[in-house]
């Protein structure tokens, strides 16, 4: 397939049984497409932090200094580095040394674009680390949302802070917590979750880790954040649980079973953009996004609590 570049690094890796059985047994009619995008290389991403700069500023630097680039139709602020040295050469400008930019996966900049967070709203990002959703949901309001980041990995936390300081994300409450354990006397208008997962849309179900032990482990741990979420959400405001697996296991079925019964339901995804991505076939309220040489399988649901 002519959109997809072979990766050099992954000759030796293959695609485990067990994802290759799920992913045939989920996508029949999709599966060797989604096999090849995980083995291609990858383009380099950024996002333009727009709480200290712009896209144009960002881009009349990358151009007078010669690095090709090219814009996403999605998103302004959204840039795909052309060339094998792309990255390297961004990393030795001032303007990555002073957080004007976040190097971040197109898919994972989807997220926070779908719960659209508004100044004044109070948003809990239960999973945050190492900090590119949270940064990006301060700059979507122009740094006017009281986000509460949690993460209770003590490396993943420092991470986090950093960046949040290196960005300019002034206006967040990081928590090393972790965010099932919230006091359930919290409520917010606006909640992210994305949640632990397997990694089956990503490179890095390719590195002998994939087996049904992390499965397990990944689906109850997502099956307990969502509940929380569910019982910390305010009414009327909007949850959105995503992760970077292409398995119903961890997306759709589980959505599915926690949701029965309460009140929350899926809601619409309105991007604008869907022609844009390269999306497999999902039920309505969700997306899941085809890997390819732009982008990592990602899954993306939008909730709503009546």
């Amino acid at each position: 397939m002519s959109d997809i570049i072979p990766n050099e690094s992954h000759n030796s890796l293959k695609i485990p049984a067990l994802l290759h059985r799920l992913l045939g047994e989920q996508f029949p009619k999709e599966a060797a497409r989604i096999e090849a995008g995980l083995l291609c290389q990858r383009r380099t991403t950024l996002r333009v932090n727009a709480l200290k700069t712009t896209a144009e500023a960002v881009r009349e630097t990358l151009s007078s200094h010669n690095i090709a680039y090219r814009t996403v139709s999605w998103y302004h602020d959204a840039l795909i580095l052309e060339g094998e040295d792309g990255k390297r050469a961004v990393e030795a400008l001032p303007l990555y040394e002073r957080g004007e930019i976040y190097f971040q996966s197109l898919s994972s900049m989807l997220p926070p674009l779908v719960l659209c967070p508004k100044a004044g709203e109070s948003i809990l990002d239960m999973t945050a680390a190492p900090g590119g959703k949270t940064t990006e949901l301060a700059a979507l309001s122009e740094g006017g949302v009281l986000i509460t980041a949690c993460e209770k990995d003590k490396i993943r936390f420092e991470r986090l802070k950093f960046n949040l300081s290196r960005q300019g994300a002034g206006k967040v409450n990081a928590l090393h917590a972790d965010a099932t354990k919230l006091d359930d006397f919290f409520r917010f208008d606006k909640i992210l979750l994305d949640a632990p997962c397997s990694g089956s849309g990503t490179a890095d179900a390719l590195n002998g880790t994939f087996c049904e032990k992390l499965l397990s482990s990944c689906v109850k741990a997502q099956e307990q954040l969502l509940k929380k979420a569910i019982k910390i959400l305010k009414r009327g405001g909007t949850l959105v649980y995503s992760t970077c697996s292409l398995l119903s296991c961890e997306n759709e079925a589980l959505l599915s079973r926690v949701l029965k019964g309460t009140d929350c339901a899926l809601s619409p995804i309105d991007l604008k953009a869907n022609g844009d991505l390269p999306l497999l076939e999902s039920s309505a309220g969700t997306l899941t996004v085809l890997p390819d040489e732009h982008f990592e399988g990602f899954f993306v649901a939008k909730i709503i609590k009546y």
